[in-house]
């Protein structure tokens, strides 16, 4: 039961987390678009049906039944039609953009004329007198302000959450603890990963080495980091080594021999090392059999930005990918493969992670909060870099239609031209419908996905 509970509660803390960022979002359009003074009728957490609202002025604040995403509506987000109709009022959310709350029903036309049935469909939503106040009026730079306000505060959300992560827990690092002792020598191109009957036993477990213990010194050698402690036993075969520990707070010495055994060659990063024709490089070297227990070391303000970098880096690169990634997923849900614990997943896969994460326990409660702090601030990086592809209704799609206008106006200005005024991006229409489609369609894929053949990180 108590298991249970846990695991309610490490996927309540994603949707509470969740939640909050999608709300910290759109305060990130919302604040820029009230100072720059575009009428703002909707702040919504959530689609569907609204469970809970409230107007404060001009803007209705409230909360809706699916919690999977968020949208202001501003009013203005598509220039008029050029025989001077109305200006329409719309959101920053994905489907808000297609058919707003409130609108009556209109039967849908062709694609071509997707963009004619927006117009005219909201036409009498605008207020009289304010047009001025249409998002497609202000300048482009403030436009691309706007838009990049909700990515922009996901990213400082990010920023602050890898900051308690990093300087608050720390990373973990190999500590000079043993964390656990092989029974037997086994090579690294060895077909089995268990002992067996007959096969040698490796040198620690023989000398009496046990998990727990604290390496002091080997050979005289004060042993300061794991890495040292094995470069002494890699270049020690064959050698009696006298290594002393530390065991329930008093010092041991064993006698130790390392065995000259293969072991595979790894680079700075710990990745083996491959030959030009994708062979895994070896080399003989002394063995004990032991490996490190991890340890949470805190890190200097410094490591923040780059871990940030990094996730935004592995982000986009998995964005880059994602067709290929969502075949792999289609052919693990669908098929008998595994799911690519690296892939892409849903809101609900994240909840099945923080879910496990938290009702785990082997792991202590600092580190259960560490991988939640982790996983949200992973999270809110997703947010910045999908919300920046610059196709609508995506935040990007906007910010390119801005500074598509912008930068035709000024070709107009240096060549003398007429202003060519707006872009009309209620032309994309058919577009946005079509991305909405596939947005939708990689949803459901990754959710039933999620269900049935869910991503497999604890074994």
């Amino acid at each position: 039961m108590e298991t249970v509970l846990l695991y309610i509660l490490g996927v309540a803390v994603v949707v509470v987390g969740l939640a909050l960022s999608i709300g910290l979002h759109e305060i990130g359009h919302l604040v820029p678009a009230k100072l720059f003074g575009v009428k703002v009728t909707q702040y919504m957490i959530g689609f569907g049906p609204t469970l809970w609202s409230k107007r404060k002025g001009e803007t209705e604040y409230g909360v809706k039944a699916i919690p999977l995403g968020g949208y202001i509506s501003m009013i203005g987000m598509f220039p008029p039609a050029k025989d001077g109709a109305a200006a329409r009022p719309n959101s920053t959310g994905f489907f808000n953009q297609l058919v707003q709350e409130g609108e009556p029903a209109k039967k849908t036309g062709a694609l071509g004329t997707m963009a004619d049935d927006a117009r005219q469909a909201s036409a009498d939503t605008i207020g009289e007198g304010e047009d001025h106040r249409a998002f497609y009026r202000l300048p482009v730079f403030k436009r691309v302000i706007i838009m990049l306000g909700g990515p922009t505060m996901n990213l400082l959300i990010a920023v602050v959450l890898f900051g308690v992560l990093l300087m608050g827990f720390g990373t973990t690092q190999a500590s000079t603890t043993v964390g656990s002792v092989s029974a037997c020598v086994l090579p690294a191109t060895s077909d089995r990963q268990t002992c067996a009957d007959g096969d040698e036993a490796a040198p620690g477990a023989a000398a009496g080495l046990k998990p727990g213990d604290r390496l002091v010194s080997i050979d005289g050698t004060t042993i300061t980091s794991w890495d040292q402690s094995t470069a002494i036993i890699r270049e020690s075969s064959g050698t009696p080594l006298q290594v002393v520990v530390e065991r329930d707070g008093a010092e041991q010495t064993l006698v130790i021999t390392p065995k000259l055994t293969e072991r595979y060659v790894t680079d700075a990063d710990g990745n083996v090392v491959t030959d030009a024709d994708g062979t895994q490089q070896t080399t003989e070297v002394g063995f004990v059999g032991i490996g490190p227990a991890g340890e949470l070391v805190q890190q200097p303000i410094t490591a923040v930005l780059p871990a940030v970098g990094e996730n935004i880096s592995g982000v986009f690169h998995m964005i880059l990918n994602l067709p290929q990634r969502l075949i792999d997923v289609a052919n693990a849900a669908f098929g008998p493969g595994e799911r690519d614990p690296n892939g892409p997943i849903s809101v609900v896969g994240v909840g099945r992670v923080a879910g496990e994460i938290a009702s785990i326990d082997t792991i202590p409660i600092q580190s259960k909060v560490a991988s939640m702090i982790g996983l949200l601030a992973s999270l809110n990086i997703a947010l910045f870099v999908f919300n920046l592809v610059p196709l609508m209704p995506l935040d990007g799609g906007h910010v390119a239609g801005a500074l598509w206008e912008g930068i035709r106006r000024w070709f107009a200005k240096l060549f003398k031209r007429r202003d060519p005024g707006p872009v009309d991006t209620a032309k994309l229409m058919p577009l946005t419908f079509a991305v909405v489609i596939v947005l939708g369609g990689m949803s459901l894929l990754l959710i039933y996905a999620d269900i049935v053949k869910p991503v497999n990180l604890f074994g």
